[in-house]
């Protein structure tokens, strides 16, 4: 049986965060039996283990949300901000960076996703919506999501 739905094209994606900092964890244990050790105590496993436990949980949590909430995918179709999906036939024209110091009218705009504004480490990405809507896209490489929304639109909307 063969699919007849291929997965989309994806133009551009962003994880939002790597299970690498995992590794936290371990180091942290690993920490806390040297200091043991090195004040005299000997090595005893339960601070050790506390610490190796308690990091990488706290730690799993954390980029497990990041990869729901910060992640971005964009297809020919759709662009995907964290659990937001908008469609790519929504997007009528893609604002140029800002520039200077007076910030454009579209940095107040509502950021996409669930998120209250532009996730930490993110640039917003000035969007005009259909129905006369504003809206930020964003991302840590924002200048290659830029440049693939533009070319979408432009492919679409040819400019004016």
């Amino acid at each position: 049986m063969t699919d007849t739905n291929p997965a989309p094209q994806v133009l551009f994606y962003e994880q939002g965060a790597s299970w690498w900092w995992l590794i936290a964890g371990p180091l942290a244990g690993i920490s806390m039996g040297l200091i043991q050790a090195s004040a005299g105590y000997g090595f005893q496993w339960l601070i050790p283990g506390l610490f190796f436990v308690l990091v990488t949980g706290f730690l799993a949590i954390q980029v497990k949300a990041a990869r729901i909430h910060t992640s971005v995918e964009l297809t020919p179709d759709t662009l995907r901000q964290g659990t937001e999906i908008i469609r790519t036939s929504e997007i009528v024209k893609v604002y140029p960076e800002a520039t200077g110091a007076e910030a454009p009218k579209w940095q107040s705009a509502r950021a996409l996703g669930e998120l209250t504004g532009v996730p930490r480490g993110r640039t917003g990405i000035g969007l005009k919506l259909t129905n006369d809507r504003t809206a930020q896209a964003w991302a840590r490489k924002h200048q290659k999501l830029r440049q693939q929304l533009t070319q979408l639109v432009e492919e679409r909307i040819p400019p004016a």
